[in-house]
């Protein structure tokens, strides 16, 4: 008679040295379950499961990691990173290593409750697809932000904070008591702050800070983006008391250390609505027969001083904002629309940089420094074109002048290389509610160009003074476009039949100009200008100086607004520094600023976006079930995106509601193609569309095709 089998007893403790054991033996090799089981010699079921218990505890214990597939690997041998991280909307997510050309996927089961932004440490493993490199987040190193905008979900037991935007893949639990504790009601949109992230499995856990309204109401909706972006539209009593308590006389020894400009023609020019006006122009006849041309700006580093508790604010702030119903300024208002506001008819304290110029344009003698002005006048862009258009009106002879200097410049920078991108701008006219009531594209015209040439040369001769002396300073830099970008917008706008030249620098230039030129005023500009910006880099502030390839200068920087930029503060006292033979300035510091004032405006530019798409989606739904003609301004794998013509305004035709046939996604070439009637869309495409609906909290249009 056989033998019985003895059961074989085995311990965790001894399971997990076991484990241990194999993955230290064979340290550059993962395994999965089923093979460390078959390894240790493991039949009986529940040896099994208390496997599976005994890998996940080592895993909790940091001991192992699970690479891919449910297969583990010793955490001495897994190559760990830092990053930023970026989550997609299909809950995937990319991490951005400094040194690593291409970004890390993180799978979503890989992935913690974590949103774009945040600083991460990933695990590094081979993908099972062999084509790109994966990862695990494992720790989660700095939080981009712990405040969340999101609908009041409630239920007997439990509350839900839902979040809309399309790329944060949780949900906010709170607590009941808090809900009943606030009287809080369903459907309120309300700001959310996490006070326990959870982890993958669970939801983060958070305590409601605001009420914001019921969805769909105007100021509820602008606050949830002020909110979103954790963006301050109020200055602490603090700040505000500190600036009431600034002089408003100027004391007459600070007039003796200032150049007196107050009797020479000056004057502003800025949009009608404008409060606050940081620049004038001078101008005067010399007796060379030359022209000395003023470039004035409000001197708001007189003011405020370096680290007191305005300018640490302002530091804070880094920008103005502009949406489209508000502004949120840098600076408290008794500074920006008072006391450093250009205003007509008043002393103003300015810092200056004034040239000389021959009729030909060419900048023949300068100077920088502090100055005391006089406007003269206040005019508005329209008055300005109707006298140029005119050549009547007052100061028309000195404005004449400015336009031709400023024409003769511009046509100086294209021919040097710059790029004249001439976005027609969306503007809303709209009712003391904040409701939309009408929508007009504004053109830049010659008065805006007089304007824009004047503080282009201020910026880029205070640059270059400073950048050929070899000292610390802050630049506005933009790079070279990436070479595949612009092969994959030469392909494109062949399919227009623009040819874009790429032989070099200046042929890109010249034959982009000529693009932009070409079509102007027709049903694909907004659509072709757009995708020909998204091709080139972000403009940005560093104290290294590569020079600015759109403009086509060699040294760029921003002096010419610092009511609403902090960088042009910086570069007014460093300017005044070094215009006084003061040592070197060290440049840690001055980096550091410039990325956060890089940063806040990139945060400034997403939260003025989602502004104007909450106002072009409140505008278009009035339309809803009305026919419409559109442009297809973008092409993916699930729909095209549609600009409605004379509004702006950019919905969704999805994949799945064209009729008629089956379309596949061509990326090489931005269309889709139907399988059996062969009809293409294309970026460019005119079609007929209906409005189908508009969904205002997610500021998203949905479109059908005709």
């Amino acid at each position: 008679m056989a033998k019985k089998k003895k059961k074989r007893n085995i311990s965790k403790h001894s399971l997990e040295s076991q484990v241990l054991n194999i993955l230290r033996k064979f340290p550059n090799k993962t395994f999965n379950y089923k093979q460390l089981s078959k390894l240790i010699g493991l039949g009986e079921v529940n040896s099994k499961q208390l496997l599976q218990i005994v890998l996940e505890e080592l895993e909790t214990k940091k001991k192992i990691i699970s690479t891919h597939r449910g297969k583990y690997q010793l955490k001495s041998q897994v190559s760990l990173m830092e990053g930023i991280v970026d989550v997609n909307s299909s809950a995937n997510a990319y991490v951005r290593v400094d040194g690593i050309n291409q970004d890390i996927f993180i799978h979503q089961k890989y992935l913690p409750n974590v949103v774009s932004g945040d600083e991460v440490q990933i695990s590094i493993f081979s993908s099972f697809k062999k084509q790109k490199t994966e990862g695990e987040i494992v720790a989660v190193i700095n939080r981009n932000t712990t405040q969340f905008v999101g609908k009041l979900e409630l239920s007997e037991t439990f509350a839900f904070v839902l979040i809309s935007n399309p790329k944060i893949h949780f949900d906010i639990f709170i607590p009941l008591k808090e809900v009943k504790l606030k009287q809080l009601k369903q459907g309120q949109l309300v700001v959310c702050k996490i006070t326990d992230w959870g982890d993958k499995k669970t939801n983060p856990t958070g305590t409601i800070k605001e009420v914001l309204g019921y969805p769909g109401e105007h100021q509820a909706e602008i606050c949830s983006i002020l909110a979103e972006y954790q963006l301050n539209h109020k200055f602490d009593e603090s700040i505000e008391k500190a600036a009431k308590d600034i002089s408003t006389t100027i004391d007459p020894e600070t007039i003796k250390q200032r150049k007196d400009f107050r009797n020479i023609t000056t004057f502003t020019i800025d949009p009608i609505d404008a409060k606050d006006f940081d620049d004038a122009l001078s101008i005067q006849y010399l007796d060379n027969k030359n022209w000395e041309i003023g470039i004035h700006i409000a001197d708001v580093s007189h003011y405020i001083h370096k680290n007191d508790i305005i300018d640490k604010e302002a530091q804070k702030r880094a920008t103005s904002i502009y949406l489209v119903d508000r502004v949120i300024p840098m600076l408290p208002e008794i500074l920006s629309n008072n006391l450093c506001s250009l205003r007509p008819k008043e002393d103003k304290l300015c810092f200056s940089a004034v040239f000389e110029l021959n009729h030909e344009a060419k900048v023949v003698g300068q100077w920088f420094g502090r100055t005391i002005i006089h406007s003269d006048k206040r005019f508005t862009y329209e008055e300005v074109q109707k006298i140029i258009e005119s050549e009547k009106g007052i100061y028309n002879k000195e404005l004449l002048i400015l336009n031709k200097l400023a024409k003769k410049m511009r046509q100086q920078r294209t021919k040097n290389g710059a790029i004249s991108f001439e976005r027609s701008e969306i503007k809303f006219e709209l009712d003391e509610k904040g409701n939309p009531i009408s929508i007009f594209l504004k053109e830049s015209n010659d008065a805006h160009k007089l304007i824009e040439e004047f503080m282009l040369l201020a910026n880029k001769k205070v640059a270059e003074y400073i950048g050929k002396k070899s000292l610390s300073f802050v630049y506005r830099i933009h790079d070279t476009p990436d070479p595949e970008k612009l092969q994959t917008l030469s392909f494109f706008l062949k399919s227009f039949g623009y040819n874009l030249q790429l032989e070099n620098k200046k042929s890109i230039a010249q034959s982009m100009n000529s693009i932009l030129n070409n079509i102007h005023g027709k049903e694909e500009a907004n659509m072709i200008e757009n995708l020909s910006i998204r091709t080139m880099a972000k403009a940005k502030y560093s104290t290294e100086n590569i020079g600015h390839y759109g403009l086509a200068f060699n040294y760029y920087t921003h002096f010419t607004s610092p009511i609403r930029r902090y960088p042009d503060i910086m570069v007014h006292r460093l300017l005044h520094h070094y215009l006084n033979n003061g040592a070197n300035e060290t440049i840690t510091d001055l980096e550091l600023l410039c990325k956060h004032s890089s940063d806040k405006e990139l945060v400034a530019s997403k939260a003025e976006r989602d502004s104007l798409k909450y106002i072009q989606a409140k505008y278009i739904s009035q339309f809803i079930g009305q026919k419409m003609q559109g442009i297809v301004s973008g092409v993916t794998d699930f729909g095209l995106f549609i600009e409605v013509k004379n509004t702006g305004c950019e919905g969704l035709i999805r994949m799945k509601d064209i009729p008629n046939d089956f379309y596949i996604y061509d990326s090489k070439n931005y269309c889709i193609k139907g399988q059996q009637s062969k009809t293409i869309f294309r970026i460019g495409s005119l079609v007929n569309i209906q409005l189908r609906k508009v969904n205002l909290e997610k500021r998203e249009i949905d479109l059908i095709l005709i």
